[in-house]
């Protein structure tokens, strides 16, 4: 008895597996692959007369690595009527058709299906291959960028924010709109807060805060699907939410103050600096010459002052720069202006307590002239004034003088 329940378990078994591959081999239709160059469009539509979902697999092969390729992007564009289909991605067309064997014959279920993809980014230097799965008409184009204008903005924005992340971040104006826009997108956590405070039992919050991430998420990616639609279709909302929210988080920045203590200065600029490396890898697909770019970088940041300097020191010996000679009216106007701005300064000193008044006015003789001056009155007296304007006119008598007397030589 227990020998025939094992041959009747193992037939069943056996039976199983026959029909398992049967259906396998069923419900799988072999799939067609397709080598994409740059520029090229494939059309594909159903083969049968009745739609069956079938699987084509499009490939790019890659180009060889060079310099003048270190900014090329390959993108693949589908143009499907909905999105009722399924993709693959995958390093060769052999994991692509694993990955759809593997998900057909699973259960699987994916809550980001609403809004779907239709452009990929393909390695420009590998092969790589996108896997359709679809009953309907479609096309595909490959689109290949010599220079991606992006990528060469994320390499200059990388550079920028690591060369002035020093100066940056003691700067109290970056602090402000850091705070502004942290607290702008951050607000999300407000309504997180608030509504945790209705679950006062910290099990049951727990379980919701486990199962809402998941809601969150979603949330998260159709917001960003349809960022676009959004803020075309509410415009009016978002723009008051953005203002709303940038006025109470600039309170908020300066109830606070900026930033002083140097060690979290010092964490900030560091972290501006691993964000601005981390741009300028992220700027090339050729990652060998991204590193290179990194290592430059660094090796620049880190030369001594004095080797900067010295190229910049030649260079000036060696090509100086024009000196521009002012006229007689120039130097004239020069002179007033900054002499004004000198004694206003002086003016400002003396009013400040770093300067002991008292002091000074020991060692003067006219304290009366000095306290007025202080005030705001002129720092010459009406005689020295008229001094100084009958010395100018006697200065230009003369130059007058000797010019009707070199003209009369001539003559």
């Amino acid at each position: 008895m227990y020998f025939n329940m094992r041959l009747i378990v193992s037939l069943l078994f056996i039976k199983i597996i026959i029909l398992s591959t049967i259906c396998l081999n069923s419900a799988v239709s072999p799939s067609t692959v397709h080598y994409m160059e740059k520029g090229d469009t494939v059309e594909v539509g159903p083969k049968n007369s009745v739609p069956r979902r079938e699987l084509n697999i499009f490939c790019h092969r890659g180009i060889p690595k060079g310099i003048v390729h270190m900014w090329l992007s390959v993108t693949l564009h589908i143009d499907h009527p909905s999105n009722d289909f399924t993709h693959y991605e995958g390093p060769n067309e052999e994991v692509v058709e694993k990955e759809h064997v593997d998900n057909h014959f699973s259960w699987s279920l994916n809550i980001f299906s609403g809004n779907k993809r239709k452009m990929f980014k393909l390695e420009p230097f590998n092969t790589s291959c996108i896997g359709i799965d679809t009953s309907k008409s479609y096309s595909v184009h490959l689109d290949v960028i010599r220079l991606d204008l992006w990528k060469l903005l994320l390499l200059v924005t990388g550079i920028i924010v690591f060369m002035y992340a020093d100066k940056l971040s003691c700067n109290t104006t970056f602090h402000y709109l850091c705070g502004i826009a942290f607290g702008i997108c951050a607000s999300f956590l407000i309504l997180v807060y608030l509504v945790s405070k209705m679950f006062p039992k910290k099990t049951f919050m727990y379980g919701i805060m486990g199962c809402g991430w998941t809601v969150v998420i979603y949330i998260l990616q159709m917001l960003w699907d349809n960022l676009r639609l959004i803020i075309s279709s509410y415009r009016l909302y978002v723009m008051w939410y953005t203002i709303a929210t940038g006025i109470l988080s600039f309170i908020l920045c300066y109830r606070w103050g900026p930033i002083e203590n140097p060690r979290t200065i010092n964490i900030i600029k560091w972290f501006m600096q691993f964000v601005g490396l981390a741009c300028i890898y992220k700027s090339s697909d050729y990652q060998e010459a991204a590193m290179g770019q990194i290592v430059i970088l660094l090796m620049t940041y880190n030369l001594p002052q004095k080797w900067v300097a010295a190229p910049k020191t030649y260079w000036k010996k060696k090509f100086p720069p024009k000196v521009k000679v002012l006229t007689n009216d120039e130097y004239y106007e020069e002179g007033v202006r900054e002499t004004a701005k000198a004694l206003e300064e002086l003016r400002k000193f003396c009013s400040s307590p770093e300067c002991n008044q008292w002091k000074f006015a020991m060692k003067l003789n006219d304290v009366k002239r000095f306290a007025s001056f202080i005030e705001g009155e002129s720092h010459l007296s009406d005689d020295e004034i008229l001094e100084y304007e009958t010395s100018i006119r006697g200065e230009m008598t003369e130059e007058e003088d000797d010019d009707i007397t070199e003209d009369s030589e001539e003559c």
